[in-house]
């Protein structure tokens, strides 16, 4: 891993990210982008080399929003705790959403860690996060918090899938983050009323997916719930887990607003930290 994208808006979750970040550029060396969006309504005419078409007054109010973030970013990237730390700053005005998975793609990010509080409800159904729309469209995992972590307490990561046809990489993936955090993985698969499996069945699975994958260091469970989001995340609590990591298939539109998305729902209801890697439509 050589770049992390930090997406803040110096709330306290995105301090949660970016404190995580820091942690995890102090353990594999890596570089952090700190990133910084200015909404405005009319963004077209504006960029961060300079400013048209606006009222004179309007570009004067963004010009001064701007320096004052600036420095804010400065501030930070000079404080004490990441001194030794290789930060880049950016502050640009636009649409949070495309400004990200813009920069994702621009910078080669290997990790983006994004600070959520998610949204429940009619503003969940009619919204959704920015962090749901960039879990369900990054080519590269992303790493969702809402508290405080410490990266020496992830010591227990659920692994959430089929284990069927879990995609191309993401078991790299998994190995990657299994090796970084020095964790156990919790194998499990969701067993549900609709879509019913044995026991036998599901372990058989699992087994199979292991050896062939070569995992190491890793337990296996079934667990029955009504949904697959809910016993992901109810899983977790109840084996005490640090971490869930979960594969999206990055679907988007109409089938998106049919089927849902599992690892967008576990991202923005779970209050652990939760790894998403995008599988690609085969």
């Amino acid at each position: 891993m050589k770049k992390i994208l930090v997406p803040t808006d110096f709330s306290d979750v995105s301090g949660h990210a970016l404190e995580f970040a820091r942690q995890l550029a102090e353990r594999d060396n890596c570089q952090i982008l700190l990133l910084n969006i200015i909404e405005h309504p009319s963004v077209s005419t504006f960029n961060s080399m300079g400013i048209t078409g606006y009222d004179p007054m309007e570009n004067l109010f963004i010009k001064k929003m701007i320096d004052k973030v600036k420095v804010k970013m400065e501030d930070l990237r000079n404080s004490p705790e990441f001194s030794g730390i290789d930060i880049k700053t950016k502050v640009v005005v636009g649409n949070p959403f495309v400004e990200i998975t813009e920069d994702i793609v621009k910078t080669e990010t290997d990790l983006v860690i994004m600070g959520t509080q998610g949204t429940e409800g009619m503003e969940e159904l009619l919204v959704g996060s920015n962090a749901e729309k960039v879990i369900r469209t990054s080519e590269c995992p992303v790493l969702t918090i809402k508290a405080k972590t410490n990266i020496d307490d992830i010591k227990n990561i659920v692994f959430a899938s089929d284990f069927k046809s879990p995609g191309e990489g993401i078991v790299a993936y998994v190995k990657e983050m299994q090796t970084l955090f020095q964790a156990k993985l919790s194998l499990v698969t969701i067993n549900t009323p609709n879509n019913f499996t044995t026991t036998r069945q599901d372990f058989e699975t699992m087994e199979i997916f292991a050896t062939e994958k070569g995992l190491e260091n890793y337990t296996m469970d079934i667990y029955n719930d009504f949904q697959e989001e809910d016993g992901i995340i109810c899983f977790a609590q109840d084996i005490e887990a640090d971490m869930i990591a979960i594969g999206t298939h990055g679907r988007t539109g109409v089938f998106h607003f049919l089927s849902g998305s599992i690892a967008e729902d576990v991202a923005n209801h779970s209050n652990r930290p939760v790894w998403t890697f995008r599988i690609e439509e085969k």
